[in-house]
C-alpha cells in the first residue's frame, strides 16, 4: 500500500497531477490496475471513471489539482517571503522572516539553571536571550541527575526513572548547566520552551540524542515501508548515544544517501559537544538554518514542479543549498525580473492580507469564523447562503465537509496553535457526524504540526489541540487595540454616560469645591448636553455646585475624567 498525501506532505507520489485535501491509498493489482478510495470531497475537474493513459489508473472519488509552485520574495524590501501555491493559485504556505534577523526556534544553547519553582515542576534557564527559557520536568533527561556537567555519556543510557518521571528540585540545583534545545518561540508575555531532548534536523532524516533504536515517521503509515526503513536506518549513526529518525523526506531513499546526511549532522553534533563541554555558558551552541535553506530543506519536495525568485544573488544562494542537499532531484529555478511584484503577479498579496481576516468564505456560500482567545482558537461554522441541497441534513453535511477542508488549511496556513475548538453544524445521522470526524482527520493527518482530537461531541464541537511552536500569524501580525483592549467591542455612549452621572453625584456628596468639570470623548459628550442634560441639572440643584463639560480631542468612548475645583 503507498500513500498519496495532501500538498503540505513531504515526498508526495504524482500521478498525473497532486491529490488535494484527502488521503488516498493505491493498490496494485496483477493486472496492474490501481483502485483509489478514501475521504470523497468531490471532483474538480475530472470524471469519475477517468482512466490516466497507459497507466490504467481508475479513479473512484478522488479530487486532482495541478502542480505547485514555489515562490520566494525578496527584492526591494528587508525581508525574505516565501509561498507554495498551486496550479490554481491556491496559497497552501506563507512564511517571512527579516533578513538579519533569524528566528531561535530549533537553536541549542548551553544554558544555566537560575530559578527552580517546584509548585509548576518546571525551571527557567538563562540562555543569553531576552527572556529567559521555560523547562518543564517532562522536557528534562533523567541523566542531568546528580550530574556534575553536561551528562553526554549517560544520554543513551537506560535510567531508573522514566521521563517525567521525579522532581525537578532533585535532578537539577541553581547555577547548573545545562544543554537545551527551543522548542517554541516566546509568545506574548511567555518566554521560549526548551528541551533537553536535543534533536538535528536533515531533509530525509532527525538525529536524535539519547535514541537507542532507529524510528520512523508516524507519517509513513505503511508497515512494510516502515519495516524496510528502520532496517535501513540501523546502524546509520556512529556517534555513542545518537538515533536517526527517518522524514518522510528520505521514505525514497536509499542507504548512501541517508549515510552521508548522518555523517554531516554528526559533525554537527559533536561540534556542539565539544563547545559545551568548555562551559561558559549561557552561550549559542547552533544557531537553526534561516529561512531560505528551510525552505530548500522541507518545502522542495517532488511536488514542485517550478521555482520563481525575484532576486539574483537569492537565486544562486537557492541554487547552492538545492544541489548541497538534493542534487539528485532537479527542479526548474527561473529568476523572475519583471517590474511588477512576484506575489502581485500571482495574486498572493491578497491572499496574504486575507491570513488576518475574521471570516472565511466556503464555496456553498456558508462561511467560517475564526476568533483567536488567549485560552484558545474558536472557529464557528455558518451556512450563511447554501440552498443547493435538497434538505437541511444534507446542507449541514455539504457545509461542514467544505468547512473541514478549509480549516484545515486555515490551521496550517496561518500557525494556529493550542486549543481548537471547531463549532459545525448540528446533524442528525450517525454516520453523517462520522464521516466528517474521519474526514478531518484525514484532512490534518499529514500536517508537520501534530494534532490530537477529542471525538465530535452530541452538540457538534469538535476539540482538538495543534502544536504550537510560536505566535501565529494573526497574533504576530496584529496589536493589542488601544481602544478596546483586545475585547473587540467597546461600552455604549449611553452606558459611558450612565457611569459619569453615577460617578459624577458620589464625587459631589463629599467635595467641598464649587465645581465639578467633566472631560469625555465627543459621542458621550452629545448624550450628556441632550438625553442627559436633565439628569445633570437636577444634581447641580441637589449639591449646589456647578457642572462643566468638556470634550477630550480623540478620546475614545470608554475614557473619561471629573475634576473638582
Amino acid at each position: 500500500m503507498k500513500p498519496i498525501r495532501p500538498p503540505f506532505h513531504r515526498g508526495v507520489q504524482r500521478y498525473g497531477g497532486s491529490i488535494s485535501l484527502a488521503t488516498l491509498r493505491v493498490r496494485w493489482t496483477p493486472c496492474f490496475s490501481t483502485i483509489f478510495w478514501g475521504v470523497s470531497l468531490g471532483v474538480e475537474s475530472l470524471p469519475r471513471d477517468f482512466r490516466f493513459p497507459d497507466y490504467g489508473l481508475t479513479v473512484v472519488i478522488v479530487s486532482l489539482r495541478t502542480y505547485m509552485r514555489l515562490l520566494v520574495q525578496s527584492r526591494n524590501t528587508d525581508e525574505l517571503q516565501v509561498a507554495v501555491i498551486d496550479g490554481n493559485g491556491l496559497l497552501w504556505e506563507y512564511h517571512r522572516e527579516q533578513q538579519g534577523i533569524s528566528r531561535i526556534l530549533g537553536n541549542i544553547y548551553l544554558g544555566r539553571v537560575v530559578n527552580i519553582q517546584p509548585a509548576i515542576q518546571a525551571a527557567f534557564i538563562d540562555i543569553g536571550e531576552r527572556r529567559t527559557a521555560f523547562l518543564h520536568v517532562s522536557d528534562l533527561h533523567p541523566a542531568y541527575q546528580a550530574a556534575s556537567g553536561i551528562p553526554f555519556d549517560k544520554f543513551g543510557e537506560k535510567s531508573e526513572l522514566a521521563r517525567g518521571e521525579g522532581s525537578i528540585q532533585d535532578l537539577l540545583r541553581q547555577g547548573q548547566e545545562i544543554l537545551v534545545q527551543i522548542t517554541k518561540e516566546s509568545i506574548g508575555q511567555k518566554g521560549p520552551s526548551v528541551t533537553t531532548y536535543i534533536g538535528l534536523p536533515g531533509r530525509s532524516i532527525v538525529l536524535m540524542v539519547g535514541l537507542d533504536r532507529p524510528g520512523v515517521s508516524k507519517k509513513i503509515d505503511d508497515e512494510d515501508d516502515r519495516e524496510r526503513l528502520r532496517a535501513l536506518a540501523e546502524g546509520l549513526s556512529q556517534v555513542a548515544n545518537t538515533g536517526v529518525i527517518v522524514r518522510t523526506a528520505g521514505q525514497d531513499r536509499g542507504r548512501e544517501q541517508l549515510l552521508e546526511e548522518v555523517r554531516i549532522l554528526e559533525r554537527i553534533w559533536l561540534s556542539i559537544c565539544e563547545r559545551a563541554g568548555a562551559g561558559g555558558g549561557p552561550v549559542l551552541l547552533h544557531q537553526e538554518a534561516d529561512l531560505l535553506l528551510r525552505t530548500v530543506r522541507d518545502l522542495c519536495t517532488d511536488q514542485i514542479e517550478e521555482v520563481l525568485l525575484d532576486d539574483p544573488q537569492i537565486v544562486e544562494k537557492f541554487r547552492e543549498y538545492h544541489q548541497n542537499m538534493i542534487p539528485e532531484e532537479p527542479v526548474p529555478i527561473r529568476l523572475h525580473d519583471s517590474k511588477s511584484s512576484l506575489f502581485m503577479e500571482f495574486g498572493v498579496e491578497p491572499q496574504i492580507d486575507s491570513i488576518y481576516d475574521r471570516k472565511v468564505a466556503l464555496p456553498s456560500g456558508g462561511s467560517l469564523v475564526i476568533d483567536e482567545t488567549e485560552a484558545l482558537v474558536a472557529i464557528d461554522v455558518n451556512s450563511g447562503s447554501s440552498t443547493t441541497e435538497k434538505d437541511l441534513e444534507s446542507t449541514a453535511v455539504r457545509t461542514n465537509l467544505e468547512a473541514a477542508k478549509e480549516i484545515a488549511r486555515q490551521l496550517h496556513l496561518r500557525d494556529i496553535g493550542g486549543v481548537v475548538v471547531c463549532d459545525f453544524i448540528d446533524m442528525v445521522e450517525e454516520q453523517n457526524r462520522q464521516k466528517l470526524e474521519d474526514t478531518f482527520r484525514e484532512l490534518v493527518r499529514y500536517d508537520r504540526a501534530k494534532t490530537w482530537f477529542a471525538k465530535l461531541s452530541r452538540f457538534g464541537l469538535l476539540e482538538l489541540t495543534r502544536q504550537r511552536i510560536g505566535a501565529s500569524k494573526d497574533r504576530a501580525g496584529r496589536e493589542t487595540c488601544p481602544t478596546c483592549r483586545g475585547r473587540g467591542t467597546v461600552r455604549s455612549a449611553r452606558s459611558v454616560a450612565t457611569g459619569v452621572i453615577r460617578e459624577l453625584r458620589q464625587g459631589m456628596a463629599v467635595s467641598t469645591t464649587d465645581e465639578a468639570l467633566i472631560t469625555v470623548g465627543e459621542p458621550v459628550l452629545e448624550l450628556l448636553q441632550g438625553r442627559c442634560r436633565e439628569d445633570l441639572e437636577a444634581l447641580e440643584v441637589e449639591y449646589g455646585k456647578k457642572v462643566v463639560l468638556l470634550e477630550g480631542q480623540g478620546w475614545p468612548p470608554e475614557r473619561w475624567t471629573i475634576q473638582y475645583r
